[in-house]
């Protein structure tokens, strides 16, 4: 693509993250962008959301993935997770390419360029003891064996104010710089496979790091998103609101990550979901660039 195929505005310039932005984040795991999303957009997703929910795609996924996540109506008032709506969904996939998101996360990233790994679109019922609606602890990184890359990071993008109360995304606060327990790889557990476990989980992977844990709730304006490092622990709480909390979850891979095969502790190969959906490269390896799935949403221009 051309140079053109990416503008950022001056407006867009001024929202990028700074020096001491870039600082917080390596320390920390995390950071809370200023608005990125105009109060029409966020109208947008909000729509185009109601429409999926009531059954609208423009297109579907060839075929379903073993460990897809994608709730019908059939299952009931639980947490809603739907993956790939980047694919299904044209209205909001397009804003989710909005350059300036892939700016920012190309800046947080150091790299000259940033591709969609996954998007999820998410829902938590106003339902306080509904149990889904607690996300257990766990870090992103884990269920991505197959990637390559360690710098692969997360926005957490609520279609609304996104409060404590709502359930907001909750980080440990520089979890990303700690060494797991007893092995330097992941194992590629989804965190839905580990609810039973995650906090002790956590605790010891605290204790052997000689680290606190620090968790901080991230309350995120409209408009503004979160951004959060593969590696730092997260999760979030039930919602004890009168309003359903609404998010996307925009999973971001650096232009460097490609597929690996990984070898699990059983001794089987992971998989994630993308491997049975993306063109091959041409030694027959699923493509982390297939354009369909992975689009490029930002490049620096100045870059090779």
């Amino acid at each position: 693509m051309d140079d053109q195929s990416f503008p950022l505005t001056d407006a867009d310039r001024a929202l990028l993250p700074e020096a001491t932005d870039l600082a917080f984040y390596a320390e920390h795991g995390w950071w809370l962008s200023p608005k990125l999303f105009t109060d029409d957009e966020i109208d947008t997703l909000l729509d185009a959301s109601e429409r999926f929910y009531a059954g609208h795609r423009d297109r579907r996924l060839p075929r379903r993935p073993k460990r897809l996540s994608y709730w019908v109506p059939d299952m009931g008032d639980v947490q809603r997770h739907n993956d790939y709506i980047h694919y299904e969904d044209a209205t909001i996939g397009a804003l989710l390419r909005k350059p300036l998101i892939g700016a920012v996360a190309a800046r947080l990233a150091r790299t000259d360029a940033i591709r969609i790994f996954q998007a999820t679109l998410i829902y938590k019922p106003p339902r306080r003891a509904e149990t889904s609606n607690v996300v257990p602890w766990h870090f992103d990184r884990d269920y991505w064996a197959t990637s390559t890359s360690d710098n692969m990071l997360t926005a957490f993008i609520p279609l609304h104010d996104c409060t404590v109360e709502m359930g907001t995304i909750e980080m440990i606060d520089g979890s990303h710089l700690w060494k797991e327990r007893d092995r330097d790889a992941v194992t590629s557990r989804h965190f839905a496979e580990i609810r039973q476990e995650a906090d002790a989980a956590l605790r010891a992977t605290a204790a052997h790091n000689g680290a606190a844990i620090t968790r901080v709730p991230v309350e995120i304006p409209r408009g503004h998103m979160s951004f959060h490092h593969c590696r730092v622990y997260h999760g979030s709480d039930t919602n004890r609101s009168p309003l359903p909390r609404r998010a996307i979850s925009l999973h971001l891979q650096d232009r460097a990550n490609a597929y690996r095969t990984w070898t699990l502790p059983d001794g089987t190969t992971a998989e994630y979901n993308h491997d049975v959906l993306v063109r091959r490269t041409p030694d027959g390896r699923p493509d982390y660039a297939d354009p369909e799935f992975c689009p490029t949403i930002w490049r620096d221009p100045h870059a090779g």
